[in-house]
C-alpha cells in the first residue's frame, strides 16, 4: 500500500511527468523484486543498508553503468524518504549512502557554423515538413526548450503578438521565453502550412504530423540527428545537445548566468554550471587579449 501512495505523491503532490514517475516506479519496484527474492523481505521496516548494498553490488555485476546505479538509489532514497515522513519507518538506510564515482560526462556542443548549416539545408525546401523542421531546430537553439516541452507546446502558448512563448517545464512550472524575430517568421509560415492540413485530429498542439497527428519525441530525434549528421562529425546529435548548444553560445557571448538558468527553466545554478566548462575556452581568449600585463 505504501508503495502505491509513494506513486500517488509523486503523481499529484510533486507533479512530476509520467516518464519521471514511471522511471521511479520502475526502479523501486526492481528493488521490491530483489529484497522479496534474496531476503524474503516485504515489510520495509526489514531493510537495512546492508541488503541495500547487496542490491547494488547486483546492479553492477549485471553491467549497469554506475551512473544508471545512481540514478536508481536515488529513486529508492526518495521512496525511504516518503516512508520516513509518513512515519512508516524510523530510520532512512541510505542516511549515510554515498554515490558510485562517475566519470564526468561532457558534452559538446555545436558549433554556430553547423547550425548554420543545417538552416541552411532546410531551408531549400517549403513544403510542410520541412517547414515543420526548420522551425524544431530553430526553437531548440533560439530558446533552450527540452524535447518534451517542445512536443507539448500548444497554439495558445504562441503569442506572436508578444513575441514570446510560454513553456509548460518540468514539476509544471511554466516560463516565459522571447522568440527572435528569424524564428517568428519561420513560425509564421509553418502555422499557414499547418492550417492548410485536412482533418487535423490533434488541433490543440502546435507541432503535428503531415496527418495532422501530434508529433511524438521519437520523431524529434530522427528529425534533429538526420539533418546535423550531414552537418556535424560530433557523436552526439540530439535535441539535448541543441539545447546546450543555446546554453553555451549565449555563455560564450557573455550572457548572465542566472538569465541562462531562468531560461533553461532550471531550479538551481548548480544544474546550469554543467554548461559553464565549454565557455572556458572563450574566457581564456578573452583574458590573453585584454589583460594588461598581457599587452605587449
Amino acid at each position: 500500500m505504501s508503495f502505491v501512495k509513494f506513486i500517488d505523491y509523486l503523481e499529484y503532490e510533486k507533479k512530476y511527468s509520467v516518464h519521471t514517475v514511471a522511471a521511479y516506479k520502475k526502479d523501486i519496484e526492481s528493488f521490491l523484486d530483489f529484497v522479496s527474492e534474496e531476503f524474503e523481505i516485504t515489510n520495509a521496516k526489514e531493510v537495512s543498508y546492508t541488503v541495500i548494498r547487496s542490491w547494488i553490488v547486483s546492479l553492477v555485476n549485471a553491467g549497469i553503468s554506475n551512473r544508471s546505479v545512481n540514478r536508481k538509489v536515488s529513486s529508492l532514497k526518495a521512496y525511504f524518504k516518503f516512508l520516513l515522513k509518513t512515519k512508516q519507518i524510523e530510520i532512512n538506510p541510505l542516511t549515510k549512502h554515498k554515490a558510485l564515482k562517475t566519470a564526468k560526462k561532457v558534452q559538446v556542443p555545436f558549433s554556430e557554423n553547423e547550425i548554420l548549416d543545417v538552416l541552411e539545408l532546410l531551408g531549400q525546401s517549403g513544403d510542410f515538413e520541412s517547414v515543420r523542421n526548420r522551425l524544431m531546430v530553430e526553437l531548440f537553439y533560439a530558446t533552450g526548450i527540452r524535447r518534451a516541452e517542445l512536443v507539448q507546446l500548444k497554439i495558445s502558448d504562441v503569442l506572436l503578438s508578444q513575441k514570446i512563448i510560454k513553456v509548460l517545464g518540468k514539476r509544471n512550472k511554466e516560463r516565459i521565453i522571447p522568440v527572435l524575430p528569424s524564428v517568428l517568421e519561420t513560425l509564421e509560415s509553418y502555422l499557414t502550412l499547418r492550417n492548410k492540413l485536412e482533418n487535423i485530429k490533434d488541433k490543440d498542439f502546435l507541432f503535428v504530423t503531415s496527418k495532422g497527428v501530434k508529433i511524438y519525441e521519437t520523431l524529434v530525434y530522427r528529425v534533429i540527428n538526420s539533418y546535423f549528421s550531414k552537418a556535424s562529425e560530433k557523436v552526439k546529435k540530439s535535441p539535448h545537445i541543441l539545447r546546450h548548444s543555446f546554453a553555451t553560445h549565449l555563455l560564450n557571448q557573455g550572457a548572465d548566468l542566472s538569465a541562462v538558468k531562468e531560461l533553461l527553466g532550471h531550479s538551481s545554478l548548480a544544474s546550469t554550471q554543467v554548461y559553464t566548462h565549454n565557455s572556458i575556452t572563450k574566457l581564456k581568449e578573452v583574458y590573453k587579449t585584454s589583460h594588461p600585463r598581457n599587452q605587449k
